[in-house]
C-alpha cells in the first residue's frame, strides 16, 4: 500500500468540521473591524442610533468614535434625503429583505459630500428579533468623479455628431425635391446618414444606461424648444407651431429628454409636409410634450407594436429611410424616467405622440431608493 508522506488528515465530516471553524474564530481578534480602514463599519441599534465604527468610518465619515456614538445614522445623509425619510426605508429594508444595497450622495462631518456605496445588513437573534444593524460603507467619489468625465466626453461626442448629421439629413431632402424619389445615390446616403445617427444614439443610450447619471432639474418647455432647434434648425418659419409651452419642472436626464422629443420631431418631419404643432404642459400623471402631425398617420395594426426595435410600419417605404430605432428610443428613455408614452393616429390625417414623465417636486428631484 502506497501512502503520501506528511499528508495532512482529511477532515471528517461533523464535529471535526465545527471544532475547526470554532478554531478560526476564536483566531480573530475581536477589534477586526476597527483594523479595517478601506471601509467603514458602522453598528446600529435597531432604531438606527450608532453604537459601534471603525477606523474606516472614521477615515471616510470624518467623526470619532465618541463624536458619533449615539447619533441618528440619518445625520450622514443630505437634507432632502432625510425630508424624503430615505435613511429609515433603508432600515425597513433591510429588516424586511436581511439586506440592503444603496449607492448615491453621502455628507461628511465637515460638509462635503462623497460618492458611497452602501450595504446595510440586519443583525437577527436565534428568534428571529432584529437586535441591530451593520452598515458597510466604501468611497467611491474618484471612481464616480473618473467615470463622469468620460461620459461627458462620450456623451459630448455623441451630441456634436448628431448636430451635423441632422443637417445633413435636411440638405438630402432638399435634394431630393429635385431628383427621383428612388434615386439609388440619394438612398444610399440617406441610410448611410440613418446609420451614423443609429450609433450616436446608441452611443448616448450606452452613456445613459445609468438612471441617474447626468440627472438635474429643468423646465420641460425649455427641452421641448432645444429639441425644435436640434431637429428642425433651418426649417421654414412657421412649420413648427409653438401651442401651450409651460414652464413645468422635471428632473430627469436633459439630454436624453431632449433626444427623445427629438426623434418624435424627425418621425414627423419625415412623414409629414404641413405644420407640426408642439406643446408642453401639465396633467394629473405629470409633464407632458405633445407632438402632432398631419401626415400619412400609422397604419391601427402597427400602433401596439411601433415602438418595437426595427419595427417600422407597413405604411414605410424605402425611400423614407431610417431602420425602425427612432420610436423604440423613445421608449426607451421615457420608460427610464418613470414615464409614459403614447401614440394616436389616423391614416391620412397625421399622427400624435404624447410623452409624460414625473413632475419635479417643489423642491428638489427625486431620489429613488436604489
Amino acid at each position: 500500500m502506497t501512502t503520501v508522506p506528511n499528508e495532512p488528515p482529511v477532515a471528517s465530516p461533523g464535529g471535526d468540521q465545527e471544532n475547526t471553524l470554532t478554531s478560526i474564530r476564536r483566531s480573530i481578534p475581536r477589534d477586526w473591524d476597527e483594523q479595517v480602514d478601506l471601509f467603514a463599519i458602522v453598528k446600529l441599534d435597531g432604531g438606527g442610533f450608532v453604537r459601534g465604527w471603525n477606523l474606516g468610518a472614521e477615515r471616510i465619515k470624518g467623526y470619532s468614535e465618541d463624536e458619533i456614538v449615539g447619533s441618528h445614522f440619518s445625520r450622514f445623509y443630505r437634507e432632502e434625503d432625510r425630508r424624503r425619510g430615505k435613511p429609515d426605508q433603508l432600515l425597513a429594508a433591510a429588516q424586511r429583505d436581511g439586506h440592503v444595497e444603496d449607492t448615491g450622495w453621502r455628507v461628511r462631518n465637515d460638509g462635503t459630500e462623497f460618492w458611497a456605496r452602501v450595504t446595510i445588513s440586519a443583525i437577527r437573534s436565534d428568534q428571529g428579533q432584529v437586535l441591530g444593524f451593520v452598515k458597510i460603507v466604501r468611497d467611491l467619489t474618484t471612481e464616480k468623479r473618473d467615470a463622469d468625465e468620460q461620459s461627458a466626453l462620450q456623451r459630448t461626442f455623441a451630441h456634436d455628431l448628431l448636430s451635423p448629421v441632422t443637417a445633413l439629413r435636411g440638405y438630402l431632402d432638399l435634394i431630393g425635391e429635385e431628383l427621383p424619389p428612388d434615386h439609388r445615390l440619394l438612398r444610399l446616403a440617406g441610410e448611410a446618414s440613418d446609420h451614423i445617427v443609429a450609433m450616436a444614439q446608441a452611443l448616448m443610450v450606452d452613456v445613459d444606461a445609468s438612471r441617474e447619471r447626468g440627472r438635474r432639474r429643468a423646465s420641460l418647455d425649455l427641452i421641448a424648444r432645444g429639441a425644435v432647434a436640434l431637429v428642425l434648425p433651418g426649417d421654414p418659419p412657421g412649420r413648427v407651431v409653438f401651442g401651450q409651452m409651460d414652464a413645468v419642472p422635471v428632473w430627469g436626464d436633459v439630454l436624453g429628454l431632449r433626444r427623445a422629443i427629438a426623434n418624435v420631431l424627425e418621425n414627423a418631419a419625415k412623414y409629414s409636409d404641413d405644420l407640426i404643432e408642439i406643446d408642453a404642459f401639465e396633467t394629473d400623471e405629470g409633464a407632458a410634450v405633445r407632438v402632432r402631425d398631419r401626415g400619412r398617420g400609422i397604419h391601427p395594426d402597427d400602433l401596439a407594436s411601433i415602438t418595437r426595435e426595427g419595427n417600422r410600419g407597413r405604411l414605410a417605404d424605402t425611400g423614407d429611410g431610417g431602420r425602425g430605432i427612432g420610436l423604440a428610443s423613445v421608449q426607451q428613455v421615457v420608460s427610464e424616467h418613470g414615464g409614459t408614452l403614447r401614440i394616436t393616429s389616423t391614416l391620412g390625417q397625421g399622427t400624435t405622440v404624447t410623452l409624460t414623465i414625473p413632475r419635479a417636486d417643489d423642491e428638489v428631484g427625486p431620489s429613488p431608493l436604489v
